[in-house]
């Protein structure tokens, strides 16, 4: 860019010299011809080298081409009988092409270097525990199961387990949010991360290849290669519409002179008219414009967490009517939360106390969320005699006394007989009961809650035009009805295994065709997903910070796992969409108008310079805007 950047100043320097010689100095032609050669070559050896190029390939008729002939032709017209030279304006249209070449690169590079600052998510070197001492290496060079030490400020290079301390992670890069994680012993850690407080030891679990920061940057720098629509249709114009123009100035120059009678004196004002004819066709403004255009749409979305994974996706995600959810871990946490606790005859915490250490060796999910809700295991409690009882729940001997944690079955299987608690009745909610040396102590509600915007996503999408939503789940009728309900989804489909969720989004897809209500989005975790995302029009996948199911599965990727990003996803699809139409509607309805006025002898060579260059200037800034939020 600084190199094209010094040719044009230079060549404006050099075309300012040979204007004042040519007015100050009666030169020949063929001299003013070779005085004004050289700010021409400086400018435009490259667009010439790239015609050429096209030539010996068999493609002459791109945007080189047209600019090559036109502007060649403008400086050989002086030689004609009657014809006035038109040095200076040759040079000019070389020089302004090439200062919309350089707006053109400035716009990508700033489009490529914001995602490349957005995507700066590939640490330069790890430091690796070895025998006691830190060794420093590439992160290539690291194996699974090496342990990692992450110093604050450092970015953590590979994926793995925290197997020592804690700290925040800034996940700005990969989810787009500011507020930071929390990590602890246990937590996972991903590739591309801040660590900002405390050191940590990792242990890798990934090599550097497969690890969240590679596949995301291989998914963004891909996302081009999968065009949509509008960029394929314009590619396929620029195919037809180059050689039509060309031929099409041929006609005017050489038509209406010979019909004329006076071919020789009419001539060169025709071939003028043609090749300000030709200036104008380049079809620089729409071939440049519209890619990127879907480059700068897939960046700004990449900014906000977004992960497109082409402009074709764009295009569907544009058209969206139906969005069709999975519920588990898409519309709710996807984990047990201790939601409430009813204690017979001991408090609250003594029953949370002896449920956890029950279930202090289990690897059942409600265990889990008993123990985080506790989060004192480490109390000089004894705990003993633990047994499993298959189907019913866990037995163990609690500081000498007997506690069984399970189920219903398990109070049966004991004799114990409890009322309904009316405080249960309008939730849906897991009961975890707990009996102490044969003694009913109480029970635990345990529950998979809804996200915190999950309300807010489904009443943004209904703002943004989404005609129906539907929920899909495996859970049985009442907790589906409850959170359909709660949340404000249009219908809902429950008790469903896999192969029925992929039957009811292929009769969904039937019906939004035959109704034309658009396309059909199916949201999931991208694990248990898969066949529906793959069968959706689009399939839109929880990142889950790194789930290589999510990122492998779907075509486009929500990195913090918020649903209300699917709103943003939309947003901006629809906008990228609109600006690229608008730069197809000003670059063609420009264009055209100058056309007709050039045919007819109107236009300048300057209206020309301005229906190419500076079309294609406008069209380039405009796409930029598909950048912001």
């Amino acid at each position: 860019m600084n190199k094209k950047l010094i040719r044009i100043i230079v060549s404006s320097v050099l075309l300012a010299i040979c204007a004042f010689i040519e007015h100050t100095q009666h030169l020949p032609v063929w001299q003013l011809l070779i005085l004004y050669l050289v700010p021409f070559l400086v400018a435009g050896y490259d667009v010439i080298a790239e015609a050429l190029e096209g030539i010996m390939e068999g493609e002459p008729f791109n945007e080189d081409f047209l600019m090559c002939v036109a502007t060649i032709g403008a400086l050989f017209i002086g030689f004609l009988p009657g014809a006035e030279t038109e040095f200076a304006e040759a040079v000019f249209v070389m020089l302004f092409f090439q200062i919309g070449e350089l707006f053109e690169d400035y716009a990508e590079d700033k489009s490529r270097d914001s995602i490349l600052e957005l995507m700066n998510i590939n640490p330069d070197v790890a430091h690796v525990m070895q025998d006691g001492q830190l060794t420093t290496c590439s992160p290539e060079q690291v194996n699974v199961g090496d342990i990692i030490v992450i110093q604050p400020g450092e970015m953590v290079p590979l994926d793995g387990k925290v197997i020592e301390g804690r700290s925040s992670l800034n996940t700005a890069a990969l989810t787009g949010e500011s507020l930071p994680r929390e990590v602890d012993l246990g937590d996972e850690v991903i590739s591309g991360c801040i660590n900002l407080s405390g050191v940590l030891q990792v242990k890798v679990l990934k090599q550097y290849g497969q690890s969240t920061a590679q596949k995301i940057i291989n998914l963004v720098e891909n996302a081009s290669e999968r065009k949509s629509k509008s960029e394929t249709f314009i590619a396929r114009f620029a195919h037809v519409y180059t050689p039509i123009v060309v031929f099409a100035a041929i006609a005017l120059a050489f038509i209406p002179p010979i019909f004329s009678g006076h071919f020789a004196e009419s001539f060169p004002a025709w071939l003028g008219r043609a090749l300000t004819f030709l200036v104008v066709s380049c079809p620089c403004a729409l071939v440049i414009s519209v890619p990127l255009t879907f480059f700068a749409g897939i960046g700004g979305a990449s900014r906000q967490g977004v992960l497109i994974k082409g402009g074709n996706y764009m295009d569907t995600l544009a058209k969206l009517r139906m969005v069709v959810f999975d519920k588990t871990g898409t519309l709710t946490e996807g984990k047990f939360s201790v939601t409430d606790i009813h204690p017979e005859k001991i408090s609250k915490d003594e029953l949370l106390h002896l449920a956890a250490h029950v279930e202090r060796y289990s690897t059942h999910p409600i265990a889990q969320s008993l123990r985080l809700a506790y989060g004192h295991e480490d109390d000089n409690c004894e705990v003993s005699e633990v047994e499993e009882m298959a189907g019913h729940g866990v037995r163990a001997c609690i500081n000498g006394k007997q506690v069984c944690v399970g189920n219903r079955k398990m109070l049966d299987d004991m004799g114990i007989k409890i009322d309904t608690c009316k405080r249960c009745i309008d939730q849906v909610a897991t009961e975890v009961h707990v009996v102490i040396d044969g003694e009913y102590a109480g029970h635990i509600l345990v529950a998979d809650l809804v996200k915190k915007d999950t309300v807010e996503a489904i009443q943004m999408l209904k703002k943004a035009g989404i005609d129906r939503l539907v929920m899909l789940t495996g859970d049985k009728e009442n907790v589906a009805k409850q959170v359909a309900d709660s949340i404000g989804m249009d219908e809902y489909h429950a008790e469903l295994l896999p192969v029925d969720k992929v039957k009811i989004v292929e009769k969904l897809l039937n019906q939004s065709s035959v109704e034309h209500r658009g396309t059909l989005a199916f949201v999931g975790d991208g694990i248990n997903d898969a066949p529906v995302l793959a069968r959706a029009d689009v399939g839109i996948a929880m990142g889950a910070l790194g789930s290589d199911a999510a990122i492998e599965a779907a075509d486009v990727v929500l990195m913090d796992d918020k649903p209300s990003k699917i709103e943003t996803a939309i947003r901006i699809a629809r906008r990228t969409i609109g600006i690229a139409r608008q730069n197809v509607g000003f670059a063609i309805g420009v264009k055209i108008a100058v056309l007709i006025l050039a045919a007819v002898g109107v236009a300048t060579m300057w209206m020309a310079v301005f229906a190419d260059v500076g079309v294609m200037v406008l069209a380039v800034l405009n796409a930029m805007r598909a950048m912001k939020k």
